[in-house]
Formats: C-alpha cells, sequence, structure tokens
C-alpha cells in the first residue's frame, strides 16, 4: 500500500514564479566552498537567475523585493537518500514534503520508491511542474519492482533496466543481488545513463564489497556497508558470533558496531590502496551518518526536542523498540553497544573526512523515518555530523549542495542546472537569518538558544525563513506550521 499523495498546491501556498524578483543585500554562501560574500543582490526572473551583482544596488522598479539585510542566502539543499516515508510509518506525502522543504531541501533523491513506481513517478512530474509543495524528486527504483518479479539472471537484469528506462526512472538502488545480476544491472544502467546507488546488504559483502562495486561501475555508495569489508588485510569475513541472526535487528545492528575496527588501520597501506582506487574510479560516498545516530545515544535521538511538535504519532509509534518493525532494534540496547558505535563513528568519518581532503566526493543524505530520524530535522543533523568529521562549514555546505547536484546530473549525463548560485541556474535558494557557519543548529525548524548581548538574555534564534524552489518563495515557518497542524490533527 501506498501513502496519500500530496494534495494539490493551494493559493498562498507559495509566492511567484515572478516577472522578477530581486533579492536584497544578503551575504551569500555559494555553495561550491568559496567564503561568503556580501552584501549581494540576486535577480530571478522566472524559475532561473539571471545575475547576481556585489554592493549596494537599487531594485528594478517592476520587481518583487526580498530585503534580505542581514540574511544568507544558500542554494537549496539537496538530500541524496530521502525516502518519501511510507505505510508503516503512517506519513502522508504532504507531511514528509513540508518538513523537507522548511528545512531548505529543493531536491531529493528517492532511494527506493517505496510507495510504488507510478506513484513515485506520478510525484515527481507533479513536483517538476509545482502541481504540489515538494522538493524535486530523482525517482531510483530497486531490481524486482516489475510485474515479472525477482530479478535473478544477467538477461532479466538488463530486461529490468531497458523496462525501468521506459518508464522514465532516474536510476537504482541496489542491495543484496548476485555478483554477475549486480554487473549487469549497473552495466546496463551506464549505458543508458541512469544512475546507480547501493545498500550492500551483509548478505553479498563477502562477494561484493565497495571496492568491487565501485570496479562494476556503481556510482555511490549509501551508508557505509562494503567500504569496511574492502579494507580487510587480516580476514575475508565479519568476525560474526556463532549466535548471529542478520534477520534479528539487535543481532545486525549491534554487531555493525563493531565492524569498522576490523578493517585496515587508518593510513595503512591497504587504507590507502582502497581509497586510492575509489577515488580514480571517481566514486561517490553518500554516508547518512545521521541516521545511525542513536547507536551512539539512544536517549538524545528518542528525545529530541522536536517531535513533541513535529513527529506523528503513528511515526512515533514505528520508532519504538519492536523487533518486528525495520530500524527499532533498541530493546536491549547496551552501554557497551553504545561506546562500540562511537569507535565506530571515530573511524568511519576519518574515512570520510581523508577521503575529501583528497578529492573524493562526498554528498548529503539522510535517510530520515527511521531510528527516531524526522525528516528536514535528519538532514540538518547530518550538517553537524559531517562537521564532526572534520569538514569545514564551507565544505559540509558543498556537500548539501554543489556535490549532490553534481552526482545526480552526472548518474543521468545531464547539464548541472541547480547547487549552486550562479547565473542561468535554477533559482533554488535557501535564506536564513543566522550565520549557518557560525552554528548549523540554527538551520534547525526549532531553532537553537542564543544569548542576546544587548538584553543579556537567552533568546531562541534561528530556523529558515524562505525556502525557494524554481523561483516560488516559500515561507518556512508556515510550512512548519502546516506540519504542526498536521500533527495536532492527527493527536486529535
Amino acid at each position: 500500500m501506498s501513502i496519500k499523495p500530496a494534495p494539490e498546491r493551494k493559493p498562498g501556498e507559495g509566492q511567484g514564479p515572478f516577472k522578477k524578483l530581486f533579492i536584497k543585500g544578503a551575504t551569500m554562501i555559494d555553495g561550491t566552498g568559496a567564503p561568503p560574500r556580501g552584501p549581494v543582490n540576486i535577480i530571478i526572473e522566472g524559475n532561473q537567475i539571471k545575475d547576481v551583482k556585489g554592493g549596494i544596488e537599487s531594485p528594478p522598479e517592476d520587481a518583487q523585493v526580498i530585503d534580505a539585510n542581514g540574511m544568507y542566502v544558500m542554494p537549496g539543499f539537496v538530500d541524496t537518500h530521502a525516502h518519501i516515508g511510507g505505510e508503516a510509518q503512517g506519513t502522508p506525502a504532504e507531511y514528509v514534503y513540508k518538513l523537507w522543504m522548511a528545512h531548505g531541501v529543493t531536491t531529493i533523491r528517492e532511494p527506493g520508491s517505496g510507495n510504488g513506481v507510478d506513484w513515485t513517478l506520478s510525484e515527481k512530474e507533479r513536483s517538476a511542474s509545482n502541481k504540489i509543495v515538494a522538493p524535486r524528486i530523482s525517482a531510483y527504483i530497486r531490481p524486482g519492482m516489475w510485474e515479472r518479479g525477482a530479478v535473478r539472471t544477467q538477461e532479466e537484469a538488463r530486461d529490468f533496466v531497458r523496462w525501468a528506462d521506459t518508464k522514465g526512472v532516474n536510476g537504482f538502488k541496489l542491495s543484496s543481488s548476485d555478483p554477475h545480476v549486480l554487473k549487469a544491472l549497473i552495466d546496463e544502467a551506464n549505458q543508458r545513463e541512469l544512475g546507480s546507488a547501493a545498500h550492500l546488504e551483509q548478505t553479498i559483502v563477502t562477494r561484493t564489497n565497495a571496492l568491487d562495486a565501485a570496479r562494476m561501475g556503481l556510482g555511490s555508495l549509501e551508508h557505509w556497508y562494503g567500504l569496511p569489508e574492502a579494507l580487510y588485510d587480516d580476514r575475508l569475513v565479519q568476525h560474526y558470533p556463532a549466535d548471529y541472526n542478520y534477520t534479528n535487528e539487535y543481532d545486525r545492528f549491534s554487531r555493525a558496531g563493531r565492524l569498522w575496527k576490523q578493517a585496515a588501520a587508518l593510513g595503512s597501506d591497504k587504507w590507502n590502496t582502497v581509497m586510492n582506487e575509489l577515488l580514480n574510479l571517481n566514486f561517490t560516498l553518500s554516508p547518512t551518518l545521521t541516521i545511525y545516530e542513536a547507536t551512539r545515544d539512544v536517549m538524545r535521538a528518542r528525545e529530541a526536542e522536536w517531535h513533541g511538535t513535529y513527529t506523528l504519532p503513528s511515526l512515533r509509534d514505528f520508532f519504538q523498540p519492536d523487533p518486528e518493525s525495520h530500524g527499532s532494534f533498541f530493546f536491549d540496547w547496551t552501554t557497551a553497544d553504545e561506546v562500540a558505535w562511537k569507535e565506530n563513528y571515530k573511524l568511519w568519518m576519518a574515512f570520510l573526512n581523508e577521503y575529501k581532503n583528497r578529492g573524493g566526493r562526498v554528498t548529503t543524505g539522510s535517510d530520515s523515518g527511521f531510528i527516531y530520524k524526522l525528516y528536514g530535522f535528519g538532514y540538518i543533523r547530518e550538517l553537524e555530523l559531517l562537521q564532526e568529521s572534520g569538514f569545514h562549514p564551507l565544505e559540509v555546505i558543498r556537500s548539501a549542495t554543489m556535490n549532490g547536484a553534481e552526482l545526480l546530473s552526472e548518474e543521468n549525463n545531464i547539464p548541472m542546472d541547480f547547487g549552486v548560485i550562479r547565473p542561468n541556474m535554477l533559482a533554488d535558494l535557501v535564506l536564513v537569518g543566522e550565520n549557518p557557519l557560525h552554528n548549523f543548529k540554527t538551520l534547525y525548524g526549532t531553532g537553537t538558544i542564543k544569548l542576546n548581548p544587548e538584553t543579556n538574555k537567552v533568546e531562541r534564534v534561528g530556523g529558515v525563513e524562505y525556502t525557494i524552489k524554481d523561483g516560488i518563495v516559500y515561507d518556512a515557518k508556515e510550512l512548519l506550521s502546516d506540519v504542526e497542524q498536521i500533527v495536532n490533527d492527527a493527536k486529535e
């Protein structure tokens, strides 16, 4: 069963696009990693940026004006791992989309299209024409999502990719196919200029690790499964206890927290050899650090301050420990498990930072809707975790904007038309009142606390002010108010 599609965009939901829109006097963070500069004026015509000018300038008389003096402007954020929810979570599409848009996410890659191929492609088209309030959608599907069922041979793999191409999908999420089938899926996708991303399940990493898949031509690795296995130098198989059962999600995730310590040491010959080959293959990492963060401190994730106002009761129920629900494995989570995962993160983050430093592409994905992570809020937490990994805040923004746009454009061999603030790019922008480079917490819809030096009192500040997609200006706080109403209605 699919969740409820988004309703048609109502009058007043977003203003524009305008014949001319003049954003006046902002400080610009352009997405490339360049330092902020301002004041700048951004001239938008329809859905396209026409010019970016520095200094103080009067707007044209026929232009709609946003006075952005004291504000910061960035490209719209790209979430490269963004599920639109599902029946199990009880999350209508409007709820999910507005949470994303309220946090500045203007483009998503939907990895798997769990609500069905036709459903996702319909929402993709409706978003592209701005009939709904939603980020633009890059639709990836899983092998077997057709009337012929499972894909088990090379011939079936190629037939499936050809069929998917005629449907209009953007790419594929791969996970547990046998190596010869996986190779055929990736090869046919590359020939047809369709993307490929993989969550390599532990059931196949002994035969296809991340490096093996990259050699096949895989576009990006989701999470990190298969990467430590590529770094083994004294074993072939993860050290599983005798009573391990992959189907038991406590076993699966508790042992995953001990995995990076089994890989080659940081800076070793094996570490460098694997990293160098991945770099030469132009391989992209979409780590989704945020989705596993509860393993380090389950109480922090469970009690996040936004749950009370913005988390639907059905989603809150889905998050509760339950052996039958995916990602709800905290029914006997121990201090030792959290300590192991903290060590796991240190090594994982070290690899990511080094990969970035050597020129590798790291994008920003959230995988929200599981493990206490709420759409939008989970994405902002990913920015914080990339900074914890060693990324400079400008490198974090680059991962969240330009890098994601580059990946999606390269996967489909189309010109990159969003992700940086430049003339002739799409008018996808985020306007905020606080400096995100100083504190990413100010991007949360709930904001953060800050001392007002004039009053010597602590105030709550932040949140996105405006999200602009295709030249249409959305009041981010109004979008959050809509989400709050959806939650209140569900509670009643």
